[in-house]
């Protein structure tokens, strides 16, 4: 081999070597990208049963929320657009939801009984024109140091609109 020929193999590993390098640092780049936004993207979905179990565990996270709207609690400040109602535990479990009979039975037993975990919501925007007496309710936030549930976002379903329709929710938290 000539001293040509061993400069060009030197200079080719090299360039290979340097290649190599580079592609390693955009996949590492990549995915600490992917990795940074779906961590920050993350939302636990739980019932209010599951967020008192999980407790400090879940304090300073987005959360999502689901429950019934007990209807005697809803409160609306039309000039601060404050709403401010309770959500009763209702099962996530969609055979406990077909076995008793449906979601608006499921929601109609939740808000009467007085047994079941209550949680307290806050929501500043326009009221909803769904938000009413045992409406599924959907709440995405963060729960405060008082333990009132600081919602940014409320999705309501009316029970007999959607009877054959039940949202899946996270019963495996």
């Amino acid at each position: 081999m000539t001293q040509s020929e061993r400069t060009n193999v030197e200079h080719s590993s090299v360039s290979r070597g340097k290649f190599i390098i580079g592609g390693l640092m955009i996949l590492a780049a990549l995915i600490y990208l992917i990795v940074a936004s779906t961590s920050a993207a993350a939302q636990y979905y739980l019932t209010i049963d599951e967020l008192i179990t999980k407790g400090e565990e879940v304090k300073d996270r987005n959360l999502k929320i689901s429950g019934a709207v007990d209807g005697d609690t809803i409160r609306y400040d039309a000039e601060t657009l404050t709403l401010q109602f309770t959500l009763v535990n209702s099962p996530a479990d969609l055979d406990e939801i077909e076995q008793a009979g449906g979601l608006a039975e499921v929601l109609y037993r939740a808000v009467n009984d007085p047994t079941a975990t209550r949680l307290q919501v806050e929501y500043y925007g326009p009221k909803p024109d769904l938000l009413r007496d045992e409406a599924q309710a959907i709440v995405t936030g963060h729960i405060g140091d008082d333990g009132v549930f600081y919602a940014d976002e409320l999705l309501l379903k009316c029970p007999t609109r959607y009877e054959d329709e039940v949202p899946l929710q996270a019963g495996e938290g």
